[in-house]
């Protein structure tokens, strides 16, 4: 990646540490994608991340109930504590890739950047380790387990992670998508991207010939029933401009063609980007099933229900810092401002319900592919040349003490 003309001396200069260090960044996360590993315990994944960080004057533990990495860069002189994240976990599927270095684990596949998430930030903490004394105050690499949807970051607040680095003064993340073009930044104040919650629906009705539903009660019509009514009380109940996002997943009922089962269960999310729409959302999904279910002489339980991730939501300064220091580096016309949040969900919203801070998203389209897979495919790829902006990033962030020109 070439510097943008408009930069100062000392972006250039960080930009060009940054790609001097790629080789490793990319053999580091080539050596994490082949070893995927999931949830919580992720000893080959810590390990290697150790590995990556040894020789560097850094104070280094590991988590006790999880296998986290914090790792703190003391400053020359007296300034903000920073943390900066990555998350390390992979998700449970199959690779389709083709790679030359894809998953060697059955089941398994960073195929939502994890992995480039790490050796950017393990890569950052080398190249900020080299210029320790234009550090004010401290920095802390956050090395999290458990994102896709064991609640890593809050597992490593839980153990004490803020108390343990002297608290934290503001935030940065830094996430890869495949379906921005390469090197370019994305980010926006406020939320970001969306609380998720799920809840598992059991539809109990009466078992039955399948030649006699008059003699039955079927929850399979009743099951398909909500699963429309719940649209149209997305519609009707939620302001469109505050949007809410409700996906039936999974619906599981029945043995065979002639036999109306007794019980049908339904696998719901729903997503939303304000505690308001949340709150409505959730009270209406309830009232919505189980009286759905009653006027058609079933009975309907909420089995489960687990209140997920929260709102992503970005300090308006933090947020001002990230893009900033992005527009530095990048220039303008590679920075971009979100006009809305996406559905998705992050756990680092557990961190800045905390701290000051942000995520931004970093594109890694690979050149000359049209239409690549998104994050979460059995084929996604990126473009490994977008590390070095990130790499860079994370070490402006922690560097710069305010936010750069607009």
């Amino acid at each position: 990646m070439d510097a943008n003309p408009g930069t100062t001396i000392e972006d250039r200069h960080l930009i060009e540490e940054a790609s001097a260090l790629l080789d490793d960044a990319v053999s580091l996360r080539r050596t994490l994608h082949a070893h995927p590993e999931l949830g919580l315990d992720l000893p080959v994944t810590r390990d290697t991340v150790l590995a990556s960080l040894e020789g560097l004057d850094l104070e280094i533990w590991t988590g006790a109930a999880v296998s986290s990495v914090v790792a703190v860069l003391e400053g020359d002189r007296p300034g903000p504590t920073t943390l900066l994240r990555a998350d390390m976990d992979a998700l449970p599927m199959s690779e389709d890739t083709g790679l030359p270095f894809a998953s060697e684990v059955p089941d398994a596949m960073h195929s939502c950047g994890h992995d480039a998430h790490t050796a950017m930030l393990a890569t950052a903490a080398r190249l900020l380790s080299a210029r320790r004394d234009e550090v004010a105050g401290r920095i802390a690499f956050m090395f999290q387990p458990g994102e896709e949807g064991f609640g890593g970051a809050k597992a490593m607040l839980d153990e004490g992670l803020l108390t343990r680095i002297g608290g934290a003064d503001r935030a940065f993340a830094i996430h890869v998508t495949p379906l921005i073009p390469s090197g370019m930044v994305a980010g926006r104040a406020g939320a970001f991207m969306a609380s998720v919650d799920t809840m598992e629906a059991v539809i109990t009705g009466r078992g039955g010939h399948a030649s006699m539903p008059h003699d039955a009660i079927d929850p399979i019509p009743v099951a398909s029933e909500i699963v429309l009514a719940l649209q149209t009380m997305v519609t009707r109940r939620i302001p469109v401009f505050d949007p809410v996002v409700i996906t039936v997943g999974s619906i599981r009922a029945g043995t065979t063609s002639n036999v109306i089962p007794e019980t049908a269960v339904m696998d719901i999310t729903v997503r939303s980007v304000s505690p308001t729409s949340r709150k409505v959302a959730l009270e209406g999904l309830r009232r919505v099933v189980e009286h759905v279910a009653s006027a058609h002489m079933c009975s309907a339980a909420i089995r489960t229900s687990q209140l997920g991730y929260p709102v992503t939501v970005n300090d308006a300064g933090a947020a001002e810092h990230a893009l900033g220091v992005a527009r530095r580096l990048l220039g303008p016309d590679r920075v971009v401002v979100m006009p809305t949040p996406v559905m998705a969900a992050e756990d680092w919203s557990f961190v800045l319900e905390k701290v000051p801070g942000s995520m931004v998203f970093l594109g890694a389209a690979p050149p000359g592919m049209e239409n690549p897979a998104p994050n979460h495919s059995n084929r996604m790829v990126i473009d490994e040349t977008a590390m070095v902006t990130g790499i860079a990033l994370y070490a402006a962030e922690a560097l710069s003490p305010s936010a750069g020109p607009a």
